[in-house]
């Protein structure tokens, strides 16, 4: 299911709209599976009408109906997990009945990191770690499909972000005044250490901001 139009902003469009890689299913698969051998391996192993093949037949049929349920349930969870990254914000949304999730402007992300265990990189998945000011601080979103190339688009966002309001409404710069003087020398300061801004742009712009 794809994240629905209506919850965008006006002027918002979206870059990627992701669904957890298919790893997410890794564990209720597994136990499926593994309550499938055993059901096998009563069935061929024990006598006919016996008490042992009674009872650990009752076990696994348990077993595969548990699992089952439980995989059931993990796909609605899955065709209700979103991962959306916009020209705006990073969204993330989840649930089947009751929807919850975590909105972050691009603005507002200081840092992307990611997390791959040795299987997670075979398989081209892992988690992404996003920093970002205010309260919330480090928010870790897991199963993200190739969790390189997000990270990098989220960065690529960001820069596009900064430049169009580097460029401004008339392509003047940035505009600040009191104490907004200091955290617009911060994110120029970033967006010259990312090379969003050339080292002479970022000189007009701070002399600009400083009245010079």
């Amino acid at each position: 299911m794809p994240y629905p139009e209506k919850m965008l902003n006006d002027g918002e469009s979206v870059t990627v709209d992701l669904h957890p890689h298919w790893w997410f299913f890794a564990e209720p698969v597994v136990v499926l599976l593994g309550a499938i051998a055993i059901g096998i391996v009563v069935l061929v192993g024990t006598d006919d009408g016996s008490d042992v093949r009674k009872w650990l037949g009752l076990v696994s049929l348990a077993l595969i109906v548990i699992s089952g349920i439980w995989l059931i349930a993990r796909y609605l969870q899955w065709g209700t997990t979103n991962f959306v990254i916009t020209n705006d914000r990073v969204i993330y949304r989840s649930g089947v009945i009751a929807k919850h999730g975590i909105e972050i402007p691009l603005e507002r992300v200081n840092n992307v990191m990611i997390s791959q265990r040795i299987v997670e990189r075979m398989l081209s998945t892992g988690d992404l770690m996003i920093e970002s000011g205010g309260e919330d601080g480090q928010q870790r979103f897991t199963d993200i499909r190739e969790p390189d190339r997000v990270k990098n688009l989220i960065h690529a966002m960001i820069n596009e972000n900064e430049r169009n309001a580097f460029r401004g409404t008339d392509g003047g710069g940035f505009v600040a005044s009191g104490s907004d003087v200091a955290s617009q020398l911060e994110k120029l300061e970033g967006m010259r250490d990312r090379g969003t801004l050339s080292p002479d742009e970022f000189e007009a712009q701070k002399r600009r901001l400083l009245g010079g």
